[in-house]
């Protein structure tokens, strides 16, 4: 085994130009119609939880005052955070329907002429 020659080959194929293929953009299709709802998603998953953690920590008496108006700010606010929590998903779904609708008929032909080839 010629590692040498191996390497070689794999350096001229890293520099080699690429041809992009119908499959690369039907991949890449894909991508752009859901990474907006992922994007969402993620960012206000990430959010929503930090929101319900703040709230469970002034509900704890981690940080605030520690009286009974602390307490109940921190149950509201943790409230509205896993209510987020909560409404993250169905909004994921609707936002990537959005985004399939948008890009159906770009990836349905593209598609159709992979597979009628």
């Amino acid at each position: 085994m010629n590692t040498d020659k191996i390497y070689a080959e794999h350096l001229a194929n890293e520099y080699a130009p690429k041809d992009d293929s119908k499959v690369i953009a039907l991949r890449k299709l894909d991508a752009r119609a859901k990474l907006p709802a992922t994007v969402f998603t993620y960012t206000a998953g990430i959010l929503c939880a930090l929101i319900a953690g703040v709230g469970m920590c002034l509900s704890m008496n981690v940080i605030g005052s520690g009286t009974t108006g602390s307490f109940v700010l921190g149950v509201a606010i943790g409230l509205i955070g896993m209510a987020g929590m909560g409404v993250n998903y169905p909004v994921y779904k609707k936002m990537l329907e959005k985004g399939k609708r948008k890009y159906a008929f770009e990836i349905m032909e593209l598609a159709k002429e992979i597979s009628g080839e």
